[in-house]
């Protein structure tokens, strides 16, 4: 017997809505915050690999609300961005009529799914009332000196009139080209928007120790912010006035410098190259402008570089140094300058070998001219010899620091956040400049600053936005006659998802949004903060959450939030492969829409299915058989409902089989374990169906309670048929005693020289002597002992009874 999924689902859902049964409230001193990574709501929809992560917070957060938590379920819309807007300039459609179209699309399709959300408290970071808090944030900022104008190179693509993030750029045939579309990409200094993550870069550190995220990210938010102790050494240029300032962590391999290697966009290159060696630098330095800072950096790849034609120095021995530019020192690491150890260190020596530059050792070990990077005794090191690399880098600084040429330093690898996007869609910024060279920010009460209604969108072909086109929204007149202009640039996709878990608390029934300053915000901040669980996907390890985590903790500082982290818990859910084994996308045609799969089996079978695929975190190919698997039991237990006689009066046959499950589901449901607590469901079923049809009620209202959080539509009609009149979701959790958790009767095996003959249902504990003569007695043991000798009997207490014959 199967189950109509379509007029349940139906049916519930619309119930759902109208009796606002996943409101957020407000009665429990417990509370759940329970936070997906919200959607960019594109064209194409959800695929079968978005409900992973959802259903999974939707469990926990099903499970909260039936412990009595307080638990706010929110979802909401990233909703700004550069697909909408090349959409737009290419088929001339509104941006913002197009992205409510998507998120009425990307809506109905999570409604359709079953999730628990409270879209009350929807957001959408286009909305103006939303991006209002984004542009104050922004002023404030600017006002604590974390936002400024400055020149930097970009990687601009004129075709799609922007400039790109490092990791939007690729490198194809020795080209970089943009990830959306293969445009061309090119290096270009311009005015841009930064804000001054790296001041934050100590706290931003020392933070990860409280947080309860998977290691794996955790290293990765420190390699990316690259902190490293050392010191700042000065090298003189022969002959000249110049000075170049070096970082190095390992003061104590300075007697092993052989040359000195400069960032290519180091502000002393064009200084110190002399006039033969000009055309070979201009000639490298055009030939990286195609290399991206990540290939430039990556290990693998083979450096190349150009000397200048100048020296420096060596300040503890006076030997001459030449200085090359190489392409795998980059200007934002340290000073953008190293010395180089090629004995010591294996980019140097590579670099070394390729160039034929000297190489030397200052570290005793085995060498064999090769690269040695372990540690061990200086050598060939003056007043360092014979110490180990700790007692030597101090040593070096002790003495480099008498002379004043070596200074203590900290240095980090984050660089500063570039702020700015040259697009139309995206959060302007409040900033007015004037003709006199000032700048002003609009005024908090004249906020939110809105985009001008645009009929078609096009590039400004100037390098800046498509706002420079609007010259009516651009201009600005002060009462005094002062003329200004608006800035053009707009802030990237990150700004509006840097707060957004706070616009979700901001968000009234009335669709307004409260004042983040107020006293109303500071109460929910402080009731809802940190959130509790937050779910996505491992591509957002970085910078997603360093940028939420940098503002933040900002907004800590400046007493408008209570914690000094957004996220206590993070889960990564791994992806949902084609039943290839590869990677869903569209180019390979192995995409499943989940659509189709609530028409054919269901929206719970499709739920249940996911998270019975195996750990959250793993990444596993579908498999249609295992989706009809999961129908085919929600069929089962549909099937047990209508065909079961529910009894009042408890039997205790399933005394053992429900407590245990409650026990065990539980448990690992706050593991997130969520295959195996599907198991423990299953093993309750299959003890049921072996009761004769006969079920003790309040265990198998207990058993629905648990079944809600997978398949809640099932789970809901089950209830319902049972007489319920109120929601499943607002029952109490089911409780499990101790003393059912130890079976009372066990199975022993018997065997007869080791095949299986027979199988006693006795009492645990059972003595040898009974359970030898209960075996013997047995009528399926019996035949097999007549006209035999026994020459032994082993016993193996609660398990086994062998016996050997001849």
């Amino acid at each position: 017997m199967e189950f109509s999924h379509k007029a349940i689902e139906q049916k519930w859902q619309k119930y759902w809505e109208e009796n606002k049964v996943f409101k957020t409230t407000n009665n429990s001193s417990k509370k759940a915050y329970i936070l997906d990574m919200f959607p960019y709501p594109s064209g194409m929809g959800l695929h079968v690999g978005h409900p992973k992560g959802y259903t999974a917070t939707d469990i926990i957060s099903r499970m909260r609300r039936m412990q009595g938590y307080d638990v706010l379920h929110p979802i909401g819309w990233d909703a700004f961005g550069l697909p909408a807007e090349q959409y737009a300039i290419q088929t001339g459609n509104d941006p913002a009529i197009f992205t409510l179209k998507n998120i009425d699309h990307f809506r109905s399709q999570l409604k359709a799914l079953g999730f628990s959300y409270d879209y009350v408290k929807e957001v959408n970071t286009s909305d103006p009332s939303y991006f209002k808090t984004t542009q104050w944030i922004f002023e404030q900022l600017y006002k604590h000196d974390l936002a400024e104008m400055r020149e930097v190179d970009v990687n601009w693509s004129a075709d799609l009139g922007t400039v790109l993030a490092n990791e939007e750029v690729l490198v194809i045939d020795g080209k970089m080209v943009s990830e959306r579309g293969h445009f061309p990409v090119v290096k270009k200094p311009m005015k841009q928007w930064v804000l001054k993550i790296t001041n934050y870069a100590e706290k931003l550190l020392a933070g990860l120790d409280e947080l309860d995220w998977p290691d794996s990210v955790k290293e990765l938010q420190r390699n990316w912010i690259g902190k490293s102790v050392g010191a700042e050494i000065k090298f003189a240029v022969e002959n000249r006035p110049e000075i170049i300032d070096v970082f190095t962590t390992r003061a104590d391999t300075i007697f092993g410098v052989e040359y000195i290697v400069l960032a290519p966009e180091h502000p002393l290159v064009d200084v110190l190259t002399t006039a033969d060696n000009k055309p070979a630098v201009a000639e490298f330095i055009k030939s990286i402008e195609n290399k991206t800072e990540l290939d430039r950096q990556d290990t693998s790849k083979e450096k190349s570089g150009v000397f200048l034609g100048t020296y420096v120095i060596n300040p503890v021995n006076n030997k001459k140094l030449p200085i090359w530019i190489a392409d795998y020192v980059l200007p934002f690491y340290g000073t953008g300058a190293v010395m180089a150890v090629p004995g010591h260190d294996e980019r140097d020596f590579t670099f070394a070998i390729k160039y034929h530059l000297p190489i030397s050792y200052v570290i005793a070990g085995e060498h064999h001219n090769n690269v040695y990077v372990k540690d061990g005794k200086h050598i060939n090191s003056e007043f360092l010899n014979g110490l180990d690399t700790k007692s030597a880098i101090e040593k070096a600084l002790e003495v480099l620091g008498k002379k004043n040429i070596a200074t203590p330093k900290v240095s980090y690898k984050l660089r500063d956040w570039l702020f700015s996007r040259q697009r139309y869609w995206g959060e302007p910024f409040p900033v007015i400049h004037w003709e006199d060279d000032s700048i002003s920010l609009v005024d908090e009460n004249d906020l939110p600053l809105t985009l001008p209604k645009v009929d078609n969108i096009k590039p400004s072909q100037t390098g800046e936005s498509p706002l420079a086109n609007v010259s009516e929204w651009l201009t600005v007149v002060d009462s005094m006659g002062k003329k200004g202009r608006r800035e053009t640039n707009t802030m990237p996709q990150w700004a509006g998802s840097c707060w957004y878990y706070l616009g979700y608390l901001l968000k009234q029934e009335d669709g307004t949004m409260l004042d983040i300053q107020s006293a109303e915000a500071h109460a929910l901040f402080k009731k809802w903060l940190p959130v509790n669980l937050y779910i996505g996907g491992q591509e957002h390890a970085v910078l997603h959450l360093l940028y939420a985590r940098f503002w933040h903790k900002f907004l800590y500082d400046i007493k408008v939030v209570p914690t000094s982290e957004p996220f206590f818990k993070l889960v990564n859910q791994g992806m949902i492969l084609g039943e290839d084994g590869t990677k869903m996308s569209k180019s390979k045609g192995n995409i499943i829409n989940p659509d189709n799969i609530i028409q054919s089996h269901g929206a719970d079978a499709l739920r249940l299915y996911e998270m019975f695929m195996g750990p959250l975190e793993a990444s596993l190919p579908w498999s249609t058989k295992g989706l009809d698997s999961a129908r085919k039991w929600l069929d089962r237990v549909y099937r047990l409902a209508k065909n079961t006689n529910f009894i009042t009066v408890n039997d205790g046959t399933l005394d053992y089989a429900y407590h245990t499950m409650v026990k065990k589901v539980s448990e690992m449901l706050e593991n997130l374990n969520f295959n195996t607590a599907i198991s423990q469901l299953m093993v309750f079923i299959n003890a049921c169906y072996k009761n004769e049809e006969q079920i003790y009620q309040p265990y198998w209202k207990g058993f629905l309670k648990l079944l809600s959080c997978f398949a809640p539509h099932l789970a809901e009609e089950l209830w319902f048929m049972l007489g319920h009149q109120h929601s499943i979701s607002l029952s109490a959790w089911p409780d499990y005693e101790e003393k059912f958790l130890v079976l009372d009767k066990i199975v022993v095996a018997v065997q007869v020289n080791g095949k299986l003959r027979a199988k006693l249902e006795v009492k645990k504990d059972t003595s040898e002597d009974e359970l030898l003569m209960l075996a013997k007695q047995h009528s399926n043991v019996q035949p097999y002992l007549e006209n035999r000798q026994i020459i032994k009997e082993i016993i193996v207490k609660n398990k086994i009874v062998n016996l050997v014959v001849k």
